[in-house]
């Protein structure tokens, strides 16, 4: 069994910071990339930032330097710093692994359970 929990979400005020962590356990031979995806209401989940091995990080077009990702590889862990956040960032935030449990199983994509940030004032 893989679980991904997440942590530190809450409200926010525009402009603000907010820190989401979140660490991987269970059944795990190697991961390949962690990262944070978001849902709003009435929107497709989206990408807001990915960290593959060798260090190689995407965003999505919306980030604009505002946060950045950063990954333990020893202790299973993705981290994402949000700053200057706006009203638009409200959103269940996702942590996503995509990883194997074992040397000859396929690589597989796993979920957090989410955890919604809201930006307001």
């Amino acid at each position: 069994q893989v679980q991904l929990v997440e942590s530190g979400g809450g409200l926010v005020q525009p402009g603000g910071s907010l820190r989401l962590s979140c660490v991987a356990s269970g059944s795990i031979f190697s991961i390949t990339a962690m990262g944070w995806y978001r849902q709003a209401p009435g929107k497709e989940r989206e990408l807001v930032a990915t960290a593959i091995n060798e260090g190689v990080t995407h965003y999505g077009n919306f980030v604009k330097g505002r946060f950045t990702i950063s990954r333990d590889h020893a202790k299973k862990t993705v981290t994402l710093q949000m700053n200057s956040v706006e009203p638009e960032d409200t959103a269940v935030y996702y942590c996503n692994a995509l990883l194997s449990k074992g040397p000859a199983l396929a690589t597989r994509q796993y979920w957090g359970q989410g955890t919604q940030v809201t930006v307001s004032s």
